[in-house]
């Protein structure tokens, strides 16, 4: 005996209200948000933990028919975050060298990272 599928309850669900989400732009990279989502970012000079960021490169806000799209940004809108942790990301091993020439250079590179939580996005 086959039972029938269920019906889709979009309907029922579809007045719950849903989170804004924004797209902004830090350190030449463009981020796209909700709030409470956690992010790693270049690590901002003078800032610790528990610094309070405010983005105002803000691209886009909203979702479908209530989105508000920027020329090139969207006037009044900012992301505000918190910084959870500074941190360093992975070493990075950079070997150069000349085939048989004798010629090698090594190096090494660690960047400096910043974790951070969306807190809140206005429009």
């Amino acid at each position: 005996m086959k039972f029938p599928l269920p019906r889709a309850v979009e309907f029922i669900c579809s007045d719950l209200p849903t989170a804004m989400k924004a797209t902004f732009t830090t350190s030449g990279r463009q981020f796209t948000v909700k709030e409470g989502d956690i992010l790693i970012v270049n690590q901002y000079p003078g800032k610790s933990e528990g610094d309070t960021l405010t983005f105002n490169e803000v691209l886009l806000v909203g979702e479908g028919a209530n989105a508000k799209i920027g020329t090139p940004h969207v006037a009044g809108a900012k992301v505000t975050a918190k910084i959870l942790e500074n941190k360093r990301g992975e070493k990075i091993d950079i070997f150069k060298h000349r085939r048989r020439k004798g010629y090698y250079r090594r190096r090494g590179h660690r960047q400096e990272l910043s974790v951070i939580k969306v807190e809140k996005i206005s429009a």
